[in-house]
């Protein structure tokens, strides 16, 4: 089963995450410019990753499920982008080296994930354990300047991420929502200081 999404086909997966409205809400958003190095944190499909490389020069795309790094290295062949690298990580586990850009689409349902694809849904006991270590860690992979980008769902607290991204010391706001049954998908871009 393919998925066809501005100009890219990317093959899908039972097992990995399928490109929804919160991916297609932080794709129409992409802070990404010409030449910056990106970091896509929990990749899946790799979609986000790849339309990332159309500007950058190159991204790192990373994930925690085995099949979506795999998956995710078919679609960047399928549609003859070279200028990417997949890997398997926990969050920075497998990651060096400071990103112009940084993206995330975290996890945010409460509970343990049982499946591969759980892992792209579910963020810990209360929803917000993955999503508050990669704000912990993040400042570390962050050129001066570097924005990371955040989707996450107003079910899982977005003013409790703005002062956790402040307290990391970035500048963060909401740049896009999107109203979806009982919940909104929120967009935020967070700032390095200079």
């Amino acid at each position: 089963m393919f998925l066809e999404y501005q100009g890219l086909r990317i093959k899908l997966h039972p097992q990995v995450y399928e490109p929804a409205e919160d991916t297609f809400l932080l794709a129409e958003n992409l802070a990404v410019k010409v030449g910056d190095i990106a970091l896509d944190m929990g990749t899946g499909t790799g979609i986000i990753a790849l339309l990332l490389a159309r500007k950058a020069r190159w991204v790192l795309g990373v994930d925690i499920n085995p099949l979506a790094v795999e998956l995710a290295r078919e679609n960047a062949r399928i549609n003859g982008i070279i200028n990417v690298e997949f890997r398997l990580s926990d969050l920075f586990e497998n990651v060096s080296g400071e990103f112009d850009v940084i993206t995330f689409n975290a996890p945010y349902l409460p509970g343990e994930p049982e499946e591969p694809i759980d892992l792209a849904l579910v963020g810990g006991e209360t929803g917000r354990e993955v999503l508050d270590r990669f704000i912990d860690e993040v400042p570390c992979y962050l050129k001066p300047g570097g924005v990371v980008q955040i989707v996450q769902s107003s079910i899982t607290g977005v003013e409790e991420t703005l002062k956790r991204l402040e307290k990391a010391g970035l500048t963060a706001e909401v740049v896009a929502k999107r109203h979806i049954f009982f919940e909104d998908i929120v967009l935020i871009n967070a700032y390095a200081k200079e």
